[in-house]
């Protein structure tokens, strides 16, 4: 559970200043009004301007000079002077308040600057930044305007639909996006230029945008609740980083709260409405800069008739939710429109209007300096991939969970030994014959006994040195040079080679590098098992003997052996230059539905499999030698030590351990979309994560670097989640919380894999849109669209000893992408 659902209890404070009458029978539920940390303004009897102090509420200004009702009010962005700028169907004026309560004080009536006239009715007004423009929306154009003079600097017109809403960009204050009932959005250069125009996002008009200044994205939400991010590089070519749906993110934290209901007794906004309401996206900001944090970048306040519901883009996870109904002292329940400002340390100020009366209220959000975006979610403290212990020589780090080895932990099993001295009798032995040297007379020279023993059969030469060709070069009889990976380069981006697995189109349904980098094993629907060189240099050595499509395949830590699983409901151990498997384990007999995970764990000294609702964990014996009369017969062993269920019974989907070193922690993902975190230490669940995707998992991959790169303890912590029809998850083991969607990518059908590259700076997702998307692991926006592909992308796998990536797809291609310029040529066929 990460998020925060109480109402009025000691978390956040929900207080109503100020409730204003209007005193007009002009229906003002929908209409923009202004708010600052100081100041308030709304309309009074229609056409003149009430500006309220906020500080001192006895202190109130009217302002006279519309003819018309006025329909849109917003103050300036500096504090010093504060302007104040309304707008009626015949005059847009702006006021400098100092200088109005000035006069006012002095016995003059204030008076304001017009700087437009007769535009129509204004529905938006908003300053850019230092206040030197303001643009007002009427009809389907957009008046761009001076705020010192009356002049019209451009008209921008384009839009199918009277708009909604416009903003200008905070770093870029010649560009506006604009906002509109035709359900599109615009960015414009202040000459008239249309710089970039959107395709029809919703069914319904859009109603608000934002600009999220840290992460440099835009936000625009529409009237039945749909909210978009897009990024805003320079070019200004917006590409889609999330959408979501605020009614099905509120039920889905809402189910959350449910399961979880004994800790959850006398927390309000649980509960839901009897009556449905439409979560309509009437105003976006973001929280105030003195609760600003790293994760906070991408959070930000959602403004609905309901209620508040504080919304962290980069995860789609709601955080609070404040429900205007938990707050009995408010005269306003139900919503027509939102204004916001900042007030003093971690207070957020709000005017709202009633969405049925004319009426005005003005409610102080206060949330506590502890309460920041990172402690509202639930810590859940001893869940870590590296545990601390005696023996944990690599990776000895203190705090992590469970510690040393428990007497009765699973990972203690050992297979039981042949005692040595025990000789297996022959069959002179059973004969009753006594073996007997063939020459009988000791004192025959011929025969050997009188020398003594030899001992030493052949003692090479140690002092002579080897010449090899040429200077600087690595024999290979002696060894490889290992060099580390470089953990500042780009992300591979640029097509490097491409080779066909097959005659005939096969998916690839699993590519694995070795842990060295220097093979690839592949497993495709065709039966069968490739092994290539890294570089695709000579012909794949292909191994056969599963009946039906192998889909999953795995290094041992020593890359001694390598396992492969298949459809069949078998698995495979195999040692390089046999085409016979070392062991083979399954059938109908053992696994009752097909094996779904397998893999080497706790360096290769257990085996993971999962098959139906069960996570096996076996321990093994392997022996590559052959009986040369029983050839056939399988001289390797494997004994079961244990099995982990589903809590819910459902079938295991998706199954991740880390064998590079020792970790106790399993993560087991089932057909009933939770994730349940195995302490095979202890051999129980530890944790239980429900409702991770709104579909099954159907790949789960952590962080586990390589022996090329380092990485800091925390993030390896890190683990990926990937299901149909949903977006790439990435998680925090240690909170067991979303920290970022990765969505760019298509993934409705068929189950695309993704992976960390050995850095950590890195994630590339499979597509179906024949592309593979490499992500940075800090923004949810693409940095590269891998093309070249002919077929949907199934799979994604990083060398952990150079830059590269391998993708397979499901027409039997391999794809290696490399770093580099968008000129590097393509070598493949």
């Amino acid at each position: 559970m990460d998020g925060c659902w109480d109402g009025r209890g000691e978390d956040s404070i929900i207080v109503e200043k100020l409730s204003v009458s209007c005193g007009t029978s002009r229906q003002i539920s929908h209409m923009q009004l202004g708010c600052c940390a100081t100041h308030c303004a709304s309309p009074l009897h229609g056409k003149d301007l009430l500006l309220q102090s906020l500080v001192d509420p006895e202190e109130t200004l009217q302002l006279t000079g519309h003819h018309g009702d006025i329909s849109a009010v917003v103050f300036g962005t500096e504090r010093s002077p504060l302007l104040l700028c309304s707008a009626s169907a015949d005059y847009v004026i702006v006021w400098d308040v100092q200088r109005c309560y000035s006069k006012a004080r002095a016995g003059v009536v204030p008076s304001g600057t017009v700087i437009g006239t007769t535009l129509g009715e204004v529905v938006h007004l908003s300053f850019s930044a230092g206040d030197e423009r303001v643009a007002a929306c009427s009809g389907d154009k957009v008046y761009i305007l001076s705020s010192k003079i009356e002049d019209t600097l451009s008209v921008l017109a384009g839009h199918l639909s009277p708009l909604t809403s416009a903003e200008f960009c905070p770093w870029k204050p010649d560009i506006l996006v604009s906002i509109s009932e035709d359900r599109t959005f615009k960015v414009w250069g202040l000459e008239k230029d249309i710089i970039y125009e959107s395709a029809v996002l919703s069914a319904s008009p859009l109603l608000s945008v934002f600009f999220l200044v840290n992460s440099r994205q835009l936000v625009i939400g529409s009237a039945d609740g749909q909210v978009w991010s897009f990024t805003f590089p320079e070019d200004h070519r917006c590409n889609l980083v999330t959408r979501l749906d605020l009614h099905k993110v509120i039920q889905r934290h809402q189910r959350k709260f449910h399961q979880m209901a004994p800790r959850t007794v006398g927390v309000t906004g649980v509960t839901p409405d009897a009556v449905e309401t439409i979560k309509s996206v009437l105003r976006i900001c973001a929280p105030p800069r003195q609760l600003e944090r790293e994760r906070a970048n991408s959070c930000v306040w959602i403004g609905c008739p309901d209620g508040l519901f504080l919304l962290d883009l980069a995860t789609s996870e709601l955080h609070k939710a404040l429900f205007l109904r938990d707050y009995p002292n408010l005269s306003i329940t139900m919503v027509g429109s939102w204004a916001v400002s900042y007030g003093l340390e971690n207070t957020m100020v709000f005017v709202v209007t009633s969405l049925f009366e004319a009426q005005m209220s003005v409610l102080e959000l206060s949330l506590p300096g502890s309460d920041t975006v990172d402690n509202l979610c639930q810590h859940l403290d001893g869940l870590s991939v590296l545990p601390s212990s005696g023996q944990m020589d690599v990776f000895s780090f203190p705090g992590f969970v469970s510690g040393p080895l428990m007497v009765g932990s699973p990972l203690n099993a050992q297979l039981k030994k042949k005692d040595p001295g025990r000789r297996t009798k022959t069959g002179s032995d059973r004969c009753g014959v006594k073996e007997q040297p063939l020459v009988f007379h000791t004192q025959v020279k011929s025969s050997g006994y009188l020398q003594t023993p030899r001992r030493t059969m052949f003692s090479p030469k140690t002092n002579v040195q080897k010449t090899t060709r040429g200077s600087g070069k690595t024999n290979r009889n002696i060894g490889t040079v290992f060099s580390d990976y470089p953990g500042d380069i780009a992300a591979p981006s640029v097509p490097y080679t491409s080779l066909s697995t097959a005659k005939h189109p096969t998916p690839v349904f699993c590519a694995k590098y070795s842990g060295d980098g220097k093979q690839i094993l592949c497993g495709l629907g065709d039966r069968s098992i490739l092994l290539f060189k890294s570089s695709f240099t000579g012909t794949s050595t292909v191994y056969t003997g599963h009946d039906k499509a192998v889909t999953v395949v795995s290094w041992s830590h020593g890359r001694q052996w390598w396992l492969s699983a298949s459809e069949d409901r078998t698995f495979r151990i195999w040692t390089g230059g046999s085409s016979v498997p070392v062991l083979t384990m399954g059938g109908e007999d053992t696994f009752f539905k097909p094996i779904q995970a397998a893999q080497f764990y706790y360096l290769d000294k257990f085996l993971l499999v999962a098959s139906g609702p069960s996570l096996h964990l076996y321990l093994h014996h392997l022996d590559h030698t052959q009986d040369d009369i029983k050839r056939y017969q399988q001289r390797s062993g494997i004994k079961l030590t244990g099995h982990f269920d589903m809590e819910s019974g459902t079938d295991v989907t998706a199954v991740s351990a880390i064998n590079d070193f020792y970790s106790y922690v399993v993560l087991m993902c089932g057909a009933d979309r939770s994730i349940q975190v195995l302490d095979l230490n202890t051999g129980g669940v530890a944790s239980r994560l429900p409702d991770a995707h709104c579909r099954a998992v159907h790949h789960v991959a952590q962080n586990e670097g390589s022996m090329f790169s380092s990485q800091t303890p925390d993030s390896y912590n890190l683990f990926l989640t990937s299901a149909v029809t949903d977006s790439v998850k990435l998680w925090d083991l240690r909170t067991l919380r979303c920290v970022r969607r990765y969505e760019n990518h298509v993934n409705r059908c068929h189950p695309c894999t993704a992976a960390f590259s050995p850095c950590g700076r890195f994630i590339a997702s499979g597509s179906e849109d024949n592309c593979a998307y490499v992500y940075d692991v800090r923004s949810s926006s693409y940095l590269h669209r891998l093309q070249r592909h002919a077929d949907t992308v199934l799979n994604v796998t990083f060398n952990p000893a150079t830059p590269e990536l391998l993708t397979g797809t499901l027409d039997g291609r391999l794809s290696l992408f490399r770093p580099g310029n968008a000129t590097d040529e393509f070598s493949g066929p």
